[in-house]
């Protein structure tokens, strides 16, 4: 006997094939049957009659980690129709660490606790050369790099799907392409052949940097998955036409490149990124007093000057490390330095130093033409760049990016619907099959008899993002009920608290 029949419903099957309309049953945490199914028994029926019926969307480029813990429900993803997510990006990963140091002592942990969606996760290189090396800018010695290398080749033999860097954090920034190149053929080695990098620069020099990616992915012999591809700056803008041929060129080459992005004119990091390389060697302690000290802070202040000028009101304070400062959340940091009277640069750098640079800030500097064009290429999925939150409790401070909450719906409203960016079918595609076939997701990402039930119900005509940059909180319209391995964890837009997810090791 089936578990559910969802009747009815506008099949998107995430192959980017056209809709059509059929029913879909469901046996334990598998698609049994897609079809006509009237005459067939289930425990449950659920009439999607005017809906949507897509996979569930995957996210490629996730931050939760240990937040898989602490907000199981994981309410802002689960909102919008995610049903997988990717973590350890941008070089960083929760092992190992002091509170676990293998992948698998930290995915016995999140499958105790149970969690609502499914979990993969990458290993971070900025995370695994800090526990060899600390925060040191220095080149690794032999030895050191062997060391690093087992350590990823471990975590992907315990079933990390490949190797991330952050190439603009301490300690990522410091390591050179050789260094990159070791370390993506040992996670090839430990049957992971996949480099995702945060490359070395989203700016001026995003060109050589994507062709570093890909020089990397092509002599370790691994894929390479640009993240969160972006363009920054006026004087930059368009720049993405050049790399995403790039891209295109290394594919024909036969290396498996691809990107991703989120739809959005505004990253979200660190305020930190704007300090240059001197500020930030010996690590953050070393840092911090660097920012304290008079003299240094006052040099500092008119190189920042020179580099940022017209800048600062476009960098808005999202959160702090601590309770001193919360106040200045949602401020620019333009309106911070008038408030406390200061150049903004030497109000930049006051608040990096009494919050030992905990400060978290939105970068308004790309365009959304170029976003676009990113997202019109056939080889690129969607991330959201966030973690999950909920609309209350301890995720719920400061001011989060939109994307938070908004990411995979502002995909259909903005760029299905209002641009016409891409299809409908094509915008399920970048969400469902293209991530699980990129990251091995085995029988995931796709309608079809045999694979597993993550589904969305959404009204395709309706769903779209509510969260903006100045009230976060809000949770997308049009997302109707959500499945993970077979079982509601959102039903007509309630959570049911359900924990069916699963931690993938190695896409399986």
């Amino acid at each position: 006997m089936l578990s559910t029949i969802i009747e009815n419903a506008s099949i998107l099957d995430g192959t980017g094939m056209p809709a059509y309309t059929t029913d879909v049953g469901l046996a334990g945490d598998r698609i049994a049957l897609v079809g006509n199914l009237a005459d067939r028994d289930a425990a449950a029926r659920v009439d999607a009659t005017g809906k949507t019926l897509a996979p569930g969307f995957i996210d490629v480029h996730a931050h939760s980690d240990e937040l898989w813990l602490a907000l199981p429900r994981c309410d802002g993803k689960v909102a919008q129709g995610v049903t997988t997510e990717i973590g350890g990006n941008c070089g960083t990963s929760p092992f190992p660490s002091a509170a676990w140091s293998t992948l698998d002592e930290f995915f016995a942990a999140v499958e105790r606790n149970g969690i609502a969606l499914n979990v993969a996760t990458l290993v971070g290189l900025g995370t695994t050369r800090r526990a060899i090396a600390g925060e040191s800018e220095r080149r690794l010695e032999t030895a050191e790099l062997a060391s690093q290398a087992a350590l990823v080749r471990a975590a992907c033999e315990q079933g990390a799907l490949g190797a991330s860097s952050g190439l603009i954090y301490v300690p990522g920034r410091y390591a050179d392409m050789a260094e990159l190149i070791e370390l993506a053929a040992a996670a090839r080695d430990g049957g992971a052949p996949r480099y995702v990098s945060h490359v070395r620069s989203e700016s001026d020099d995003l060109i050589d940097a994507i062709d570093e990616a890909l020089t990397i992915g092509e002599r370790a012999r691994v894929g390479v998955q640009c993240s969160h591809h972006k363009a920054q700056y006026p004087r930059n803008w368009g720049k993405v036409h050049a790399t995403m041929a790039a891209i295109d060129r290394a594919r024909e080459r036969g290396i498996a490149a691809y990107a991703d992005v989120y739809p959005y004119v505004a990253s979200w990091t660190e305020l930190a990124t704007i300090l240059p390389a001197h500020a930030r060697l010996g690590g953050n302690d070393a840092a911090v007093a660097r920012l304290r000290d008079p003299q240094y802070a006052a040099t500092l202040a008119l190189e920042l000057e020179l580099a940022r000028g017209d800048q600062w009101h476009d960098m808005l304070i999202t959160e702090v490390g601590s309770e001193r400062n919360e106040r200045v959340a949602g401020m620019r940091v333009d309106e911070l330095a008038r408030a406390w009277n200061l150049s903004p640069a030497r109000a930049a750098i006051r608040l990096l130093a009494e919050e030992s640079l905990e400060v978290g800030s939105m970068f308004f500097s790309m365009n959304e033409d170029d976003v676009a064009a990113v997202l019109s290429a056939g080889f690129t999925c969607i991330g959201s760049d966030a973690s999950i939150r909920a609309l209350d409790g301890p995720t719920a401070r400061g001011l989060p990016h939109p994307r938070t909450f908004g990411t995979f719906p502002r995909v259909f409203g903005r760029f299905v619907r209002q641009r016409g960016a891409l299809t409908m079918p094509d915008a399920v595609r970048r969400m469902t099959s293209l991530p699980a076939t990129i990251f091995g997701l085995r029988d995931r990402g796709e309608i079809a008899p045999g694979k597993f039930a993550d589904l969305v119900v959404f009204d395709a005509a309706t769903v779209c993002d509510v969260a903006t940059y100045e009230r976060p909180y809000a949770f997308p319209l049009g997302i109707d009920s959500v499945y993970v391995n077979g079982q509601a964890v959102y039903d007509r837009g309630a959570f049911t608290n359900a924990r069916p997810g699963r931690a993938l090791r190695g896409g399986a």
